[in-house]
């Protein structure tokens, strides 16, 4: 397999530009070198020379161009994903993608050696400045992903239309046979059963939910009685919501507004995997948002996605792949960050959690099968060979996060403290 032969520069600058530096990509081999000679994967160099300590049976990373190592060297962060954009390596044959980097995933925070982990900041990218989320700055990063197109995520999400982990309960583990993507719409709706448990929601519940996705939370809402008035910043979403919301047959008030402009009292607010696109500035606005609208005795539900504490600290004003490709301005909180934010700025305590670590693999993994089955419906709404990869780069390895541990997600319920 070659290099793409044709990227278009003014959409893919960073794709079709290889950085140039012989002393950095000769770092970045030794460096390989190093990181996989106890891991059990195959690397082939353009040479098809191998390194690795994996076996016939081992996942195989293919280089298959030295520009691989002078992205890497310019930025690992950014570098290695791009580099699988352009082509420079992809999983060997008979290799899955995400089975190929489940094997990196828990050594992403020891892959440089600690000699070298001091200079990180004089290399890698900060978050720019422009991609904050203030109230312009979150509309424009949510229209960067949630705006793309309607009709490319309905072509590998189910019937539901819900872009977030779904809750197996059981169908993972002990029968040997994992739930196919027939199953994931029930999933789905479980896992927003959940959400709305946790919540409390029953008839005559006043429920505003954060962040609407395509309806699905607020019609489920609104069949159980609750009076549901649900808030995004994605038009696209919005438009789609309220079309699926009247096919539904409820009554549900969706707007286009920011969280921190809504006003008024609910018995329950709701969010799933929104946490993840406010921005560690303003998780303090966030949840004093929240304090302000629960009414006495009210209930917040939250599904979030998680990473370590530590790998929080270390990496949460840093530009990495995913912020610059897929999620502008995200950034994944830690338990204890909600858990110590939630209770200074909001007056929240956790009172239950529960884990879906496992049910997100698998999401991402039916999701991944599903993009790249109908890729050739992907490319007839105008998305090209690049946007492509970066998809089925991004959906492998989250799946990869969520397989090694690397990753979490969470549905918690929160009271206030007194």
């Amino acid at each position: 397999m070659s290099s793409l032969p044709l990227v278009d520069a003014d959409r893919w600058p960073g794709v079709a530009r290889t950085p140039y530096s012989p002393v950095r990509a000769a770092a970045a081999r030794l460096i390989l070198r190093r990181a996989v000679r106890d891991l059990p994967v195959v690397v082939l160099l353009p040479d098809r020379s191998r390194l690795g300590a994996g076996g016939a049976a081992a996942p195989v990373l293919d280089i298959v161009s030295e520009r691989f190592f002078h992205r890497i060297g310019a930025d690992l962060k950014i570098g290695f994903g791009e580099a699988y954009l352009a082509g420079d390596w992809r999983a060997g044959d008979g290799t899955d993608l995400a089975d190929l980097l489940t094997v990196f995933a828990p050594r992403l925070g020891d892959l440089v050696p600690p000699a070298l982990q001091r200079f990180r900041k004089l290399v890698e990218q900060r978050m720019p400045r422009e991609e904050a989320n203030d109230r312009s700055g979150a509309r424009a990063n949510i229209a960067r992903h949630y705006d793309l197109s309607n009709e490319l995520f309905a072509l590998f999400l189910d019937e539901t239309m819900t872009y977030s982990s779904a809750w197996f309960d059981g169908q993972l583990a002990g029968s040997g046979q994992l739930a196919g993507f027939g199953q994931l719409a029930a999933a789905q709706r479980r896992k927003i059963d959940g959400v709305l448990d946790y919540a409390g929601v029953q008839p005559g519940t006043r429920l505003l939910e954060i962040g609407t996705g395509w309806g699905q939370l607020a019609i489920q809402a609104a069949e159980r009685g609750a009076i549901v008035t649900s808030v995004t910043l994605s038009a696209e979403q919005r438009d789609l919501a309220r079309k699926r919301i009247a096919e539904a047959g409820v009554d549900v008030e969706v707007e286009l507004r920011d969280y921190r402009d809504v006003r008024g009292q609910y018995d329950a607010v709701v969010s799933v995997e929104m946490i993840e696109a406010v921005g560690a500035q303003y998780w303090p606005a966030y949840f004093a948002t929240i304090d302000r609208l629960l009414a006495p005795g009210g209930r917040f539900a939250l599904q979030s996605i998680t990473m370590p504490h530590d790998r929080l600290l270390a990496t949460q004003h840093a530009q990495g792949w995913i912020h610059q490709y897929i999620f502008p301005g995200g950034l994944i909180p830690s338990l204890t960050a909600i858990e110590q934010i939630a209770g200074t700025a909001g007056g929240l305590r956790i009172e239950q959690r529960r884990d879906l670590g496992p049910s997100y693999a698998h999401t991402l993994r039916l999701w991944r099968e599903r993009f790249t089955s109908r890729a050739g419906e992907v490319a007839n709404l105008g998305f090209d060979a690049v946007f492509r990869r970066m998809w089925e780069f991004y959906l492998a390895y989250s799946e990869a996060g969520f397989r090694a541990g690397y990753l979490g997600v969470s549905q918690l319920a929160l009271v206030r403290k007194h």
